[in-house]
């Protein structure tokens, strides 16, 4: 539970010390209030919305398969290569990201069901669910709790313990960057646990063999199935493909990282007694302070998901993504009539921020910056601070 006297102070002032119980209370209140109106709203419109993408995808991948198959010819390489890097970024980061986390399951509709999607993604459905949908979202940026949180190879927050492998981070996070998919899946296997005793190896060895299994697929279907189709242009068919997924795992990392980690985004420390006394509106102030959003175009929240809208999707991740641009008006009402930060910002200053972040951390100590007010184009109303413990 929030509580004044449970926020340990630091440089800058905690974002949550002024609130009352009786203010996270009706923050829990307006904020739910919200998500039911959404939900009573939800009807045909929002069903096409979602079968036109998925549409637009499917006639992209055709479009991209279909090229490279003959990509020996210039033209047809970049025109292929092309719509399959913007099939695989819709696929995964509109499609296959926000249906596994339910988003569509009010449709009733078999194929486009949290429960029967299989992402075009190294990541079997399974492990991630668990991994992100379970564990990330639940214990969003709760240090020692939520494995997202550096994914278990980084230090992004000085009350992480550093390491010397921590020195590397700058370049290996440039390697996480172009592999993201790899690093992901990995991660959903869970390694760390198993040395901290956390996960018995027969449940990891079984989480590892169904990575194994998915990751078999996705290699043939990529880099043997389709570029053997291309016959005289096997070779740039399979480069077009190779492409694709880079483009892919970098555009998904950035993204990502970009909501989870640049400055103005909080961190917290939990005692288990804490985490269990943690009311409804404490979990959604956490969320509210452990995520950033981009701005952008239409196109670009589309492409990227709608997890531009970060701090929407956290407060609410089982809505459809359509509906964030719709709802984050009256989230950043409510966040200025309570003097909670809403942390918003280009993708270019963000991704500085973070890249900025990930050299600091790489140091032993690497305390904050210490700012009084946030850079030009970022959007939040308090100075940010090491980590909030309640």
């Amino acid at each position: 539970m929030y509580t004044t006297e449970s926020a340990t102070p630091t440089a800058a002032a905690s974002p949550i010390a002024h609130l009352t119980p009786e203010d996270l209370d009706a923050i829990g209140r307006e904020l739910d209030a919200i998500r039911d109106a959404v939900v009573a709203d939800l009807g045909e419109d929002d069903a096409k919305y979602i079968r036109k993408v998925i549409g637009a995808q499917r006639a992209l991948e055709v479009t991209g398969r279909g090229s490279l198959l003959v990509s020996l010819f210039p033209p047809a390489w970049v025109i292929g290569t092309t719509a399959l890097t913007l099939a695989k970024i819709l696929e995964n980061m509109e499609i296959g990201h926000n249906v596994m986390h339910g988003q569509w399951d009010w449709m009733r509709d078999p194929e486009i069901h949290s429960s029967t999607w299989e992402w075009d993604n190294v990541s079997a459905a399974e492990g991630w669910k668990h991994s992100h949908n379970f564990e990330h979202h639940t214990f969003t940026n709760v240090i020692g709790k939520d494995r997202d949180l550096g994914y278990e190879i980084m230090r992004i927050d000085p009350a992480q313990p550093w390491k010397p492998i921590y020195l590397a981070q700058p370049a290996y996070n440039i390697a996480l960057a172009l592999l993201f998919q790899w690093g992901v899946a990995l991660h959903d296997v869970g390694i760390h646990d198993v040395k901290r005793g956390n996960k018995p190896k027969e449940a990891a060895k079984a989480d590892f063999g169904r990575f194994l299994r998915k990751a078999r697929k996705q290699l043939f279907k990529d880099y043997v199935l389709f570029p053997g189709l291309a016959g005289p242009s096997a070779v740039p068919a399979f480069m077009g493909t190779l492409t694709a997924n880079l483009a892919r795992n970098v555009w998904s990392h950035a993204i990502i990282f970009c909501g989870h980690f640049p400055d103005g985004v909080e961190t917290f420390e939990y005692t288990e007694d804490q985490m269990r006394a943690e009311t409804r509106g404490g979990w959604y102030v956490r969320q509210l302070l452990g995520s950033a959003n981009l701005d952008g175009s239409p196109l670009f929240h589309i492409m990227a998901g709608n997890l531009s809208h970060q701090i929407e999707h956290h407060l609410f991740p089982d809505l459809p993504s359509s509906r964030y641009a719709e709802i984050a008006p009256q989230v950043r009402e409510i966040c200025e009539r309570y003097d909670l930060p809403y942390t918003s910002g280009p993708l270019y200053r963000q991704y500085a921020q973070v890249l900025g972040k990930i050299a600091r951390y790489a140091l032993p100590g690497g305390g904050p910056a210490e700012v009084e007010q946030a850079p030009a184009g970022t959007t939040t109303q308090r100075a940010p601070r090491e980590a909030v413990v309640v």
